[in-house]
């Protein structure tokens, strides 16, 4: 029989320990290492997410598909709130978990959700400046249906902005301007 996993039990990659809550952290890597970073994580069994689109690079002679990751010197993972990080931090090519000082900020749950939906939808998606102002709206229908973010009017198109607050960076995805409703956005406290 197989064992249901809670997904939000998550085990201590240094000590076996298991926990029984964890949260996304946002990893700050050194320049073109984020690839490289979540190959070593997943060696240690780390849950990470580097969210990153296809792009066609051409050079003289060939074409080729590459992945860019959607968020330059950034890359996402899972951790137990009471697991040490010390093993992230000597992993090579991580730079440093981001946060306020010396303490981490956890990402909610609902930004990396959103990230996953616009790359699952393989909509045309572009990294985006981070934008403080703007409607707070949600798709309301299509493959991106129950995502939230900033509007910005493009012609017949919208574009959505989804952010990431503790990076302070967003990525952009275009969708029909009829499938757009706009929101009061909720206050965290």
């Amino acid at each position: 029989m197989l064992e249901q996993r809670n997904p939000y039990t998550l085990t201590c990659p240094t000590a076996g320990t298991v926990f029984p809550s964890s949260h996304w952290y946002a990893l700050h890597t050194r320049s073109n290492f984020e690839g490289r970073v979540a190959a070593h994580l997943e060696a240690k069994g780390v849950p990470n997410f580097l969210p990153a689109r296809e792009e066609v690079h051409q050079w003289k002679d060939r074409k080729r598909k590459i992945a860019i990751p959607l968020f330059p010197g950034y890359l996402f993972v899972r951790l137990a709130e009471n697991c040490s990080r010390l093993p992230i931090l000597q992993t090579p090519g991580v730079a440093s978990i981001v946060g306020q000082g010396a303490t981490p900020e956890p990402i909610p749950e609902s930004e990396i959700e959103a990230v996953r939906l616009v790359l699952a939808s393989r909509e045309r998606c572009l990294a985006h400046p981070f934008l403080k102002e703007g409607s707070w709206v949600q798709v309301t229908r299509g493959p991106l249906k129950g995502v939230e973010g900033f509007l910005l009017r493009i012609k017949s198109l919208a574009r959505v902005v989804i952010s990431v607050n503790a990076l302070s960076q967003a990525v952009a995805v275009e969708v029909d301007a009829r499938a757009v409703e706009a929101l009061v956005r909720r206050v965290k406290r």
